[in-house]
């Protein structure tokens, strides 16, 4: 694998458009990142190696999505002590409702850094705001971009 910062796993192609939030704004902000399809369930073995060879690649922390029982986040967790963010995805018969209770109700000491459903923007974000902690020209763009959104008060 080649040198990366961020590592997005998702466990289906069907979550690739929701996603793609993810990947502009680490584009966006110059971050490396590479995105692959991983399941916890259906390729177990090949998540935990891919995790393995993420970190021998440079990789600081994972986003990972999923959707319905959502055990990804929590699986790559357990492989790491990098940062793990979990972005639920809108699916099944709850619309992602169950994915949110999956990803952010970790047992003690494995934690996940939860974002909304759906929020692959947010979890973006997340990302570049804890890699801008040892980043100084990360977060110099960081607070550019928000006083580029900052609403005018009124005088």
């Amino acid at each position: 694998m080649e040198a990366i910062d961020v590592l997005i796993l998702m466990g289906s192609k069907s979550d690739l458009p929701i996603m793609a939030k993810t990947t502009a704004i680490l584009e966006e902000y110059g971050v490396r990142s590479k995105t692959l399809i991983r399941s916890a369930h259906r390729t177990p073995e090949a998540t935990v190696a891919t995790v393995k060879e993420a970190e021998a690649a440079g990789c600081q922390l994972f986003i990972c999505a999923a959707g319905m029982a959502a055990h990804l986040a929590g699986v790559v967790a357990s492989k790491t002590i990098k940062p793990v963010i979990g972005v639920p995805i809108a699916s099944g018969p709850l619309q992602g409702q169950d994915a949110l209770l999956s990803t952010v109700m970790m047992p003690p000491d494995i934690p996940v850094a939860t974002v909304g459903i759906n929020s692959a923007k947010n979890a973006g974000l997340l990302a570049i705001q804890m890699l801008a902690l040892n980043n100084a020209a990360l977060a110099q763009q960081l607070k550019d971009t928000r006083a580029g959104q900052a609403i005018p008060q009124d005088e």
